[in-house]
């Protein structure tokens, strides 16, 4: 039986989440401070970001909130 594949929104969402829990960021915080842990990999996330039509001004709690990442 195989798992089923998670969306890289989903691991991005866990990642994220993990930052606040342990005080990295803050929910509060504009998505943009994320840009500073990611380095190289900020334009593909940065992108992925935009076509969910987040902003990188977005607070970080709206990302958390996502329920479903459907393409």
């Amino acid at each position: 039986m195989s798992q089923p594949v998670i969306h890289p929104m989903v691991k991005f969402q866990r990642k994220v989440d993990s930052l606040v829990k342990s005080g990295v960021v803050k929910s509060s915080d504009s998505i943009w401070k994320i840009a500073l842990l990611y380095g190289d990999d900020w334009a593909y996330w940065k992108q992925e970001l935009e076509d969910f039509e987040f902003s990188v001004q977005d607070p970080i709690g709206d990302l958390l909130v996502v329920e479903s990442w459907d393409d």
